[in-house]
């Protein structure tokens, strides 16, 4: 390794380092220790590459940054350790005990009741550990009103015709389901308070890009966060983001479906 690389290599970690200071809330980042005895190698680049190069790039807050990555991983399923990690990251760097709740109830609109139930799971022993929270506060209302009539003013607002265009596609085979999609999905959860609307699409492109078997409900909410405030540059900076907990091929596929998506939306 030349000095140069050297430099640029120490740079990124320290910056990592100093980043990951701040979400685990430790001098000393667990993850260095852990492998230390079997691949120190991948405690480093843990630090430089995901902590140094990723979550240390502009285009999204630290707060929208950990409520992506909780999602992800509450829908993925299969990394307990680092989702209670990083719903502890989450209250480090602002995010309360209830945007945190909200948004694993979220998971169970793309990931099902077990994900969104072992994900709060997970949430209950960050929180029984942490005496420095504040007291759970009072549940909001429930939404009042037909739970249809709620869901299609919802999706309408999100999604606009490409939701549309999901649910007359299961007229002709299973309209339940579209009916179900539309009272459960946004007549219950999207119309819940403790979320704003561009937060919720933010995590929902998270959990879709994450999972990787959703190629065209990531491109409808691609469109939906874009049509509640979010910008082209979130959309690439949260599918970047997955790279580091779902994986490259992850990543490239949701940029494969973003760029779609960009097109489609500069030629109408």
């Amino acid at each position: 390794m030349t000095n140069t690389q050297a430099s640029t290599s120490n740079d990124r970690f320290e910056r990592g380092l100093e980043l990951l200071r701040q979400v685990g809330g430790q001098e000393r980042p667990a993850v260095l220790d852990s492998l230390a005895d079997i691949a120190p190698d991948l405690g480093r680049l843990t630090v430089e590459f995901g902590y140094g190069d990723i979550l240390s790039r502009p285009g999204l807050t630290l707060r929208q940054r950990q409520l992506a990555t909780v999602s992800a991983l509450a829908a993925m399923g299969n990394a307990a350790p680092q989702l209670r990690f990083h719903i502890d990251g989450a209250l480090n760097v602002g995010c309360t005990r209830e945007e945190i709740v909200e948004t694993l109830i979220h998971v169970s609109v793309y990931a099902g009741f077990p994900a969104a139930l072992n994900g709060l799971g997970a949430a209950r022993e960050v929180f029984d550990a942490r005496i420095d929270l504040p007291a759970p506060a009072e549940p909001a209302p429930a939404p009042t009103g037909d739970r249809f009539e709620r869901g299609s003013a919802k999706l309408a607002e999100i999604d606009g015709h490409a939701g549309e265009q999901v649910i007359a596609s299961l007229r002709d085979i299973a309209p339940d389901l579209g009916r179900y999609i539309i009272e459960y999905g946004f007549g219950d959860i999207y119309s819940r308070p403790g979320l704003d609307l561009k937060t919720r699409e933010m995590v929902t492109v998270a959990m879709c890009t994450a999972l990787g078997t959703a190629a065209p409900q990531l491109g409808v909410h691609i469109h939906g966060l874009l049509n509640v405030g979010g910008s082209e540059t979130e959309v690439v900076e949260i599918i970047t983001q997955m790279a580091g907990y779902a994986g490259f091929p992850a990543a490239l596929n949701g940029i494969t479906v973003a760029r779609a998506v960009f097109a489609e939306r500069a030629g109408d």
